[in-house]
């Protein structure tokens, strides 16, 4: 069986930026396990494992493009302190905010001060080119159940 849209695929991975530090792994932690062409993962990825057998290896660099896009600097926003009332606010810490489009996005604090805070709307990785060594573990049909919720079920998957 090879990897293809609505397959159920299970990968180890390791994630690293271009200086070679690691940004994720499934080492020492279970696979990651994803529903093939639900964007599950991102589409650099994806395109890399379409048609990979279980048993296989890659070494794959994915630009920020194929990954979580290149940076913004619209992305980022100044606002009053206040808005976040008596909390104690420190840079690195994540908010889900309103989006330029309406939608939910996470923000990241990254300057603060008395008066105002500073916060950033783009995904950390923006910008960052990714360098995946990935070993494919599994490949399966996906249930019909999966297929209608759009991601994994069961071990490894979404519980209900």
């Amino acid at each position: 069986m090879t990897i293809a849209e609505n397959k159920v695929v299970t990968i180890e991975y390791t994630l690293k930026n271009d200086q070679g530090e690691v940004l994720d792994t499934s080492e020492g932690r279970e696979p990651l396990v994803y529903l093939h062409g639900s964007q599950g993962i991102i589409p650099g990825l994806e395109n890399a494992l379409t048609g990979k057998v279980v048993g296989d290896s890659l070494t794959v660099r994915i630009t920020p493009e194929d990954a979580y896009g290149e940076r913004d600097d619209s992305m980022k926003q100044e606002v009053p302190r206040e808005m976040f009332g008596d909390e104690d606010v420190e840079v690195g810490m994540q908010y889900h905010a309103q989006g330029p489009d309406d939608d939910m996005i996470v923000v990241t604090v990254i300057d603060a001060n008395e008066t105002h805070v500073t916060v950033d709307g783009n995904h950390p990785l923006a910008g960052v080119h990714l360098n995946f060594d990935v070993a494919v573990k599994d490949i399966r049909d996906a249930s019909a159940e999966e297929l209608e919720h759009g991601h994994v079920h069961g071990e490894g998957g979404h519980q209900h």
